[in-house]
């Protein structure tokens, strides 16, 4: 992956709408040559896929939460899958510290979280934080 390969993520991180006519022009390559780029990094799964990014309109009833979890070693298998099939996960993260992951989460209210909280809660501990608001987001074009 070179530079041109960079900003074209970025590009697409920031808008994945964008044409490939405009990308081009911004890169400084011909149209095929960034629709080439952007299939290749498709095959090589630099490029995952494509997702939608929620604006604060439909997200502003909701209650984002970060939950850490205790998970024995053993368990790490069941409790990966729970998480995925979970509604209102949005990110597992398997860290480092005191606790084994934590969960990104979104629900419609306190009972919906406190639901969550108890599903989770069986691994072992927890520690919840209710997220206020996003003071920095850089989750798009950080390459």
């Amino acid at each position: 992956m070179d530079d041109i390969d960079k900003r074209i993520l970025n590009l697409l991180a920031q808008n994945a709408r964008m044409t490939v006519k405009d990308i081009a022009q911004k890169v400084a390559l011909t149209s095929p040559a960034v629709s080439e780029r952007i299939r290749r990094m498709e095959r090589e799964d630099i490029i995952a896929g494509y997702t939608v990014v929620y604006g604060d309109k439909v997200t502003e009833h909701q209650i984002e939460a970060l939950i850490s979890v205790s998970v024995a070693p053993s368990d790490h298998e069941e409790f990966l899958m729970l998480a995925d099939h979970q509604p209102g996960v949005a990110r597992c993260y398997h860290v480092t510290g005191s606790y084994s992951f934590i969960l990104c989460v979104a629900c419609s209210g306190i009972a919906e979280l406190e639901s969550l909280i108890n599903r989770f809660q069986k691994f072992g501990a927890t520690s919840s934080q209710i997220i206020l608001s996003t003071s920095v987001d850089r989750s798009a074009g950080i390459l």
